[in-house]
């Protein structure tokens, strides 16, 4: 049984295509990471205004950002392993627009920067984070990492 990902384009600019290939690839970093089976999340695609508010209301800072990350079970690490409740993992949000200039910007495609937004989503609501420079190594390294087990490797 595969995790459960449930992912909507409320910006309605996403081919079905871009769509289906960030779910699969969101499947395939839970299968990598071993999450268990009947682990869930979300994924919402949204416009900049939409992220620029739940960033402000959220977490305090009024600006656009590209992926937002709200965990369920932030405080209990060993919860996944008792309560299958507690295999819900939380919400993610990419800001289309922001994916697209940064796509542009860092010179690869845009499915690409989807789903390295969603993996890094996916790794925040597990725990993961860059506050310091060992835990960013740690981090944009397994982001690369899955993203090259996928085919989806940065072009040179």
């Amino acid at each position: 049984m595969a995790v459960e990902l449930d992912i909507a384009d409320e910006t309605a600019t996403l081919p079905e295509t871009q769509v289906a290939l960030v779910m699969n690839v969101l499947q395939s970093t839970c299968e990598r990471l071993g999450l268990p089976a009947d682990t869930e999340c979300s994924l919402l695609f949204v416009d900049a205004n939409m992220i620029q508010t739940l960033n402000r209301d959220y977490r305090g800072k009024d600006a656009v950002t590209d992926v937002l990350s709200f965990a369920l079970n932030d405080e209990d690490e060993e919860a996944m392993d008792t309560d299958p409740a507690d295999h819900m993992l939380g919400d993610i949000v990419v800001c289309v627009e922001r994916a697209r200039y940064q796509a542009e910007e860092y010179d690869h495609s845009l499915e690409r920067e989807l789903c390295f937004l969603a993996i890094h989503g996916l790794l925040h609501l597990l725990g993961y984070d860059h506050g310091t420079a060992d835990e960013e190594r740690e981090m944009f390294t397994l982001q690369e990492e899955l993203l090259r087990a996928y085919g989806l490797e940065r072009e040179t």
